[in-house]
């Protein structure tokens, strides 16, 4: 909570401030009151003429120290309001800063939903105990000066009136004892059913097509029943809590009459005195609420702080480089040099990469094949920086890509994975990635470019408004080759020095591929030259494009050469390359047998229709 003050100071002084002024105001209040009542009340029930006279005096001042009252809660609440709001922002802005730093390591580990969840309920959960924090704050203002005043008023009346405060904090240790671990579920069980709601949205193809929607309806009732039950225990525990604290200034009040009323016949306090103590319990009932409403939430919050700590605290954020990547014509010259990659496993590290040495001249086109497994994508994803080797070092144009400003490798080094995201916007917006407004946006002419060389420019002409057709959500209104091909197109329009090719063009035709593919050759031969290519290839088409082929198998690099010196030396090649060769040819006697099974059946139509033909006209030559 510290912290969290600290963090606003300017708006939590002017709210803890102004709670501070309510909290003498409400002691005021009751101090006036029992002024009212010795001076004015009972002497003008007697009958004393002055002090019926009195009786508008009386009142002004009770409503001028209302009106300051009411204008003190509304600032207070309108501060602390503004607290909160600035809590939130700053948290998420925090953990979503933190996401976009963690490597894609560190987000394999850990599920959207928990993700979601920790930077909405859990930000909530958080500041919730900042809302009436103030209000509670003021409060200790109040009890102070409620102190002072009714010791100077009578030892015992002030005992009596301030015994509910050591009840309330034994009340709210046995509640936080109780209500921690019962917060801590709830916000678990939060993140998992958000996490299952998300996977069942980004699965709904999958789960209409195999018809299991009686099973994901299981699956999230079951979580949801369990974030139902855990609610209800929070609420049980709470339920006894929240009378407690409502009870004890009731309690206060009634044993301040108690002692009020012995200390009064004795003649050691007056009547003012009991009606002013009475009056101020009263008050306090409220702002006693306030320190239970804190208490009350106070589990809750540190449940969603530490979960949203773990993400700020978390380790692996790669640190940025301050090295520039000069921008030359021409592509990048890419080394690798004993790379190695390992990453925690349950019974110790796995190792995905060792010893990978790769060296790759500017403006080279190199094809990464090797089984299922083999290390391809994690070869390849150390290039753009998405995570570091643990041994060996990764150089684009000699430099240690450790050491490179971030805006200079991303904006010079570009992947496209096979797994490819359309936003909700445009196909402008998604295909240069800026603001319409943001003079660095690449030019109209530099995106058409970019959509012809990636073979998608006709796509999006027939698109009822071109560059300005808005694609649905992840590309909804596109095919899945489209998407990829646009996906490439982004990452031309960038005119890369060096692009990476995870598997982009799976979803794409063969000949579309192949286009692609054979543009980026001849963009690459052009007189400013073109990018250097690293690309993981499936298709021998796209194999034999390629300027060297990298063979990788079991985490290492096999060999590296030509296509033809490969088949020559390396059988683990040969084998593979034959493989991909009988893939495509049963990949192409399919579409074949298709087409023939289509002229099949239109010769058939063509013969029933020549057939019926010929019988109409021998039923009118009848």
């Amino acid at each position: 909570m510290g912290r969290g003050i600290a963090s606003q100071p300017r708006t939590y002084v002017l709210a803890i401030g102004i709670s501070g002024l309510f909290g003498a105001l409400t002691v005021a209040v009751s101090r006036v009151l029992g002024w009212a009542t010795d001076t004015v009340v009972v002497p003008a029930i007697g009958g004393d003429a002055d002090a019926q006279g009195r009786i508008w005096v009386a009142g002004g001042v009770l409503a001028l120290v209302a009106v300051s009252l009411a204008a003190s809660v509304a600032g207070r609440r309108i501060f602390a309001g503004m607290g909160v709001a600035d809590q939130q922002a700053m948290h998420r802005r925090t953990v979503t800063r933190q996401y976009l730093r963690l490597p894609m390591s560190w987000h394999r580990q850990h599920p959207t939903g928990q993700l979601l969840s920790n930077a909405s309920a859990d930000v909530e959960a958080a500041t919730g105990v900042f809302n009436p924090l103030p209000f509670a704050l003021g409060v200790v203002v109040m009890i102070g000066v409620a102190t002072v005043a009714l010791l100077a008023t009578d030892v015992w009346l002030a005992v009596a009136a301030l015994v509910v405060l050591p009840a309330a904090v034994v009340a709210n240790l046995v509640f936080q004892r109780r209500m921690t671990p019962a917060a801590t579920r709830a916000q678990q069980l939060r993140a998992e059913v958000a996490d299952i709601a998300h996977e069942s949205f980004e699965a709904a193809l999958l789960v209409k097509a195999l018809g299991t929607e009686d099973r994901e309806e299981r699956r999230f009732a079951e979580r949801t029943g369990q974030l139902r039950d855990a609610n209800v225990r929070v609420g049980i525990v709470r339920a006894y809590f929240d009378p407690v604290i409502d009870m004890l200034p009731n309690l206060g009040t009634l044993l301040v009459l108690v002692v009020g009323v012995l200390r009064a016949r004795s003649g050691a306090v007056g009547t003012g005195d009991i009606v002013s103590a009475a009056y101020l319990l009263t008050l306090m009932a409220v702002p006693v609420r306030a320190f239970g409403w804190v208490l009350g939430e106070l589990p809750r919050g540190l449940v969603g702080h530490d979960r949203v700590a773990r993400v700020v605290d978390a380790e692996g954020e790669l640190p940025p480089g301050t090295t520039p990547l000069a921008r030359r014509a021409g592509g990048a010259a890419l080394g690798m040099s004993g790379v190695g990659v390992r990453v925690p496993g349950p019974e110790g590290p796995v190792t995905l990469l060792r010893d990978v040495d790769l060296h790759v001249a500017p403006g080279r086109v190199v094809a990464v094949v090797g089984p299922t497994g083999a290390g391809k994508t994690t070869l390849v994803s150390l290039v753009p920086r998405l995570s570091d080797p643990a041994d060996g070092t990764v150089t684009v144009d000699g430099v240690d890509v450790r050491d490179l400003d971030p805006d200079d490798l991303t904006a010079q080094v570009v992947l496209v994975g096979q797994q490819t995201f359309v936003f909700e916007d445009t196909v402008r917006g998604n295909v240069t990635m800026c603001d319409p407004d943001d003079p660095a946006a690449p030019t109209d002419d530099e995106v058409w470019a970019a959509l012809r060389l990636a073979r998608v420019d006709g796509v999006v002409r027939d698109l009822p408004g071109g560059l300005d057709a808005p694609l649905g959500e992840r590309g909804s209104n596109l095919s899945g080759g489209q998407r990829q091909r646009l996906a490439i197109a982004r990452a031309l329009v960038r005119r890369p020095r060096l692009l990476v090719l995870d598997d982009a063009t799976s979803a794409v035709d063969p000949r579309v591929e192949q286009g692609i593919l054979t543009g980026l050759r001849e963009h690459a031969d052009g007189a400013a030259g073109g990018p250097t290519v690293l690309l993981v290839a499936y298709r021998m088409s796209s194999v034999l494009l390629a300027d060297e082929v990298v063979h990788v198998e079991g985490g290492r690099v096999v060999d590296h050469g030509t296509h033809a010196e490969l088949l020559a030396r390396d059988a683990g090649y040969r084998a593979l390359a034959t493989a991909y060769e009988q893939e495509s040819e049963r990949r192409a006697a399919r579409r074949r047998d298709a087409l023939d099974d289509e002229g099949d059946e239109a010769d058939d139509l063509d013969a029933d229709l020549g057939g019926a033909r010929d019988e109409q006209t021998t039923g009118e030559a009848r």
